[in-house]
């Protein structure tokens, strides 16, 4: 999986493997591991999950996951 902007900065890295079955589980993990900063991420930003951005927790995950920082502008 790779982090971008804020993502990133909250979990001190770029990219990094993890095994999770849906896009809540992997939000359950990240909170765990990064804590308050990526928890702020990912209620606001979204995950792209093979090609398709998703906030939908139900998602199921089986390929390359992007975490994306909420996006601004207009």
């Amino acid at each position: 999986m790779r982090y971008f902007a804020a993502a990133a900065e909250a979990a001190g890295r770029e990219e990094e493997t993890l095994t999770a079955s849906t896009v809540g589980e992997l939000h359950e993990e990240l909170a765990r591991r990064y804590g308050p900063a990526m928890v702020r991420v990912l209620e606001r930003g979204s995950v792209l999950a093979d090609g398709v951005v998703t906030r939908d927790r139900a998602v199921r995950l089986a390929g390359r996951v992007d975490v994306l920082p909420p996006f601004a502008g207009g």
